[in-house]
């Protein structure tokens, strides 16, 4: 007798387990890993997916109940996003139902969008009868008419070009149904997101590649037809045409009959990055993204497992697409944070995307300008394969960097966010016609400290990070709790011009109209972009020159390609730089080099501005001379030297409740329980979050740091079993992040 261990949709946390079932011998074919069936529970029935099948069970056979309906059956693509839920539940801490939830999409069923389709109900000569009969009448129906002829040319028409486009009434469709010369039938249409591009006659050339992009490409076909799927990290300069080699990989994959996965950062899955990989592939290509409903990305993934495209283009999310026979997986601008989930379960796309392709027997390329330290590093010890683009695509020139020091400029009695020579050049743009982009570095400018006249952050003395400034007055470090007085004056010079950092692009807009009041200015932040289009709107309108001036965030700078731009302006570096956390400093060099790889990318030669108030950090000067293995040199001599990734983990365990006390003791109950354990853990907390309270919900944190991957899993299993012991306290919901990606 064959048992299956079914994990039950159901979202209580303390039934977050498999339940043995016996599988009725009318289904053993077809009970497989992977599929959805309907369960006795208790006196309920729920759905469940079978997690495994076997021979044997741990309790008595005859306690068992059998499994009562197999509602879907499993597809091979299905068994593997079912054992990498498994593997995401034990590395990331989550309940299975959570990551089940978050790998099978396709299990939230959406209401089938049906269309009408008229069938041609008799032969070509009955049909050409009952047309001349037709028309040997003095009267006729011109409808009918015009229906007859149709059939005869087309015997499979859509309902709504008969109602539409031939202006035939219903009526005469329904006539002619009842006589038996066609027939109406209902099938089920999936949303096509692409639909609209494919209206559009479009011209495009299959692009020449360079030595160099000819030389990765053949050999990653090698590699992979002789199966090496070790994972591969393309690093190239902006502009060198990465996006031409990952289209020549899929190409090659496509021709073994497989499909591919291309992951791009919401905020650069743009039009002009849709269109070129459409142009390419044609019909074969469909897309994700948060802007769809729910019942366009069910139909993406419906489409994506009948075989009907081969290539899916979107955020993470679309790592979870269910091919058949997946072959690639490609990661672009692998280093963005936000292929990291602040949902449970918080996987990271990189390894979750290496795992899925262990499972599918597939390839993974991770391509970037910036690649994330953990990635280079990985490389540099042959555990991923390297491939470096050294130059631009085309012949191209890297802009000329200049870096403005902000105290001097407050010096010399220049207030304004702009720096002098940034505004010469701003007008020296505008006189010739060129563009301009000014990229505002937001992330994180609110608690850090600095000082305006010498530039001094204030850190803790224990975690080179900087503090932060809370509601209390006091300076906290979100890593080890450390806290200081605040005091208002510089403690290095003895400034008063001290304080959080705070600047807007709303401000940014204003004060460059008032600079330059002939100057067309567009504003690209979370505020101009909320609608369905707006980020294509807006990026479609400066590309057709009906603005000089482009003032944006991060969405700015993240793949762009506007040749007539000569232009960038980094407003504030340091927004970014003095966060408190340890990735600060490779955030801002990513950040840096991507925005100054914006200009230039035309015929003529661009110039970038980087404007800091810390001129000789080592992020900005590498940034500012285009030079990753200066940076990656200092960045993994810090991190191994304060044991952070990839030379040690942080475990983030956020505790949140309506009560302070309860988060607190919840906490408190945790870190015995876990140190109990394993005594030589090192666990700092609980401590309030760097955000303490949001919407009257209270956030504890509990940090817990080791060398070792495996044993911080081991704790997160600890607590995760003390949390289901009832002497736990209550009222607290508890949250497991590995290496945390956003801070606390």
């Amino acid at each position: 007798m064959l048992y299956a261990s079914v994990i039950v949709d159901i979202s209580l946390a303390k039934l977050d387990k498999c339940f043995s079932y016996i599988i009725p011998e009318e289904l053993r074919d077809r009970a497989l890993p992977g599929a959805s069936v309907v369960v006795p529970f208790g006196n309920r029935k729920l759905k469940g997916y079978i997690v495994a099948v076997t021979d044997q069970v741990d309790i008595d056979p005859s306690r068992l109940k059998p499994i009562l309906e197999l509602q879907q059956e499993a597809l091979s693509s299905q068994g593997q996003l079912i054992a990498l839920a498994e593997w995401m539940r034990q590395n990331y801490g989550a309940t299975m139902n959570q990551a089940l939830r978050t790998v099978l999409p396709s299990a939230k069923r959406q209401a089938p969008k049906m269309r009408k389709v008229v069938h041609a109900g008799a032969e070509a000569e009955e049909l050409s009868d009952a047309l001349a009969l037709l028309l040997s009448r003095a009267r006729h129906s011109l409808g009918k008419e015009r229906l007859l002829r149709e059939l005869l040319h087309q015997p499979d028409i859509p309902w709504d070009e008969l109602t539409q486009r031939l202006s035939i009434p219903s009526s005469d469709i329904r006539d002619l149904e009842k006589k038996g010369l066609l027939t109406i039938e209902e099938v089920r249409s999936l949303r096509d997101p692409l639909g609209a591009v494919r209206t559009q006659d479009s011209h495009w050339e299959l692009p020449e590649l360079n030595e160099d992009q000819r030389q990765i490409c053949e050999d990653f076909a090698s590699r992979y037809d002789r199966g090496d799927h070790r994972p591969s990290l393309l690093f190239g300069v902006t502009g060198s045409g990465k996006t031409e080699v990952y289209m020549e990989m899929i190409h090659h994959v496509l021709e073994k009959g497989r499909q591919a996965i291309v992951l791009i950062p919401e905020i650069a899955l743009t039009y002009q990055t849709v269109m070129r990989f459409y142009l390419r592939f044609g019909g074969k290509v469909s897309i994700l993204n948060s802007r769809m409903s729910p019942g366009e990305r069910y139909d993406q993934f419906l489409r994506a497992r009948e075989g009907e495209v081969s290539v899916m283009v979107g955020p993470r999310s679309a790592l979870f697409t269910p091919f058949t026979d997946l072959g690639l997986i490609i990661i672009d601008e692998e280093h963005e944070s936000t292929y990291k989930s602040q949902q449970p379960p918080r996987y990271h796309a990189r390894e979750t995307g290496i795992q899925r392709a262990r499972l599918s027997g597939a390839s993974v390329v991770l391509g970037s300008a910036t690649p994330s330290v953990g990635s280079y590093f990985h490389a540099m010890e042959g555990d991923y394969h390297l491939y470096r683009l050294k130059r631009r695509a085309g012949g191209g020139q890297l802009p000329k960097v200049h870096i403005t020091d902000l105290r001097a400029e407050l010096m010399a009695g220049n207030r304004s966010i702009i720096g002098r020579e940034l505004q010469t050049a701003i007008k020296d743009r505008l006189d010739r016609g060129e563009q301009t982009m000014l990229f505002l570095n937001r992330r994180g400018m609110a608690g850090f400290v600095s000082c305006r006249a010498c530039g001094f952050v204030i850190k803790c003395p224990h975690c080179d990070v900087s503090l932060s400034l809370h509601r209390d007055g006091r300076l906290h470090c979100h890593y080890c709790g450390y806290q200081t007085e605040y005091k208002g004056i510089c403690p290095s010079c003895g400034s008063k011009y001290i304080g959080t950092m705070r600047a807007g692009t709303e401000k940014v807009q204003q004060t460059i109209q008032q600079m330059y009041p002939a100057a067309r200015i567009l504003r690209m932040d979370a505020d101009t972009t909320k609608s369905r289009h707006g980020h294509q709107k807006l990026l479609e309108a400066f590309a057709n020159h009906e603005a000089d001036i482009l003032i944006g965030t991060q969405m700015i700078v993240k793949g762009h390609d506007f040749p007539d731009v000569t232009l960038m302006g980094v407003l504030a570096a340091d927004l970014s730089l003095n966060v408190s956390d340890y990735r600060s400093a490779e955030r801002t060099f990513d950040l840096l080099l991507q925005a100054c790889g914006r200009a230039g990318r035309g015929d003529r030669p661009g110039d970038a501005y980087i404007q800091t108030y810390q001129p000789g950090h080592y992020a900005i000067t590498s940034a500012a001379d285009s030079d990753y293995t200066g940076f990656y040199e200092q960045e993994i001599a810090y991190r191994k030297l304060m044991k952070y990734p990839p030379f040690g983990h942080l475990l983030q365990i956020e505790i949140t409740s309506s009560k302070e006390e309860r988060a607190v003791a919840m906490g408190q109950f945790l870190k015995e329980k876990m140190i109990a354990v394993d005594r030589e853990l090192t666990v700092f907390g609980p401590q309030a979050a760097g955000i303490a309270r949001i919407d009257d919900v209270y956030r504890q944190i509990l940090l817990v740091r080791d060398g070792s991957y495996q044993r911080l899993v081991a704790a997160k299993d600890t607590a995760d079993v003390a949390l289901r012991e009832g002497s736990a306290p209550s009222g607290a919901d508890v949250w497991f992040d590995f290496d945390p990606m956003d801070g606390f």
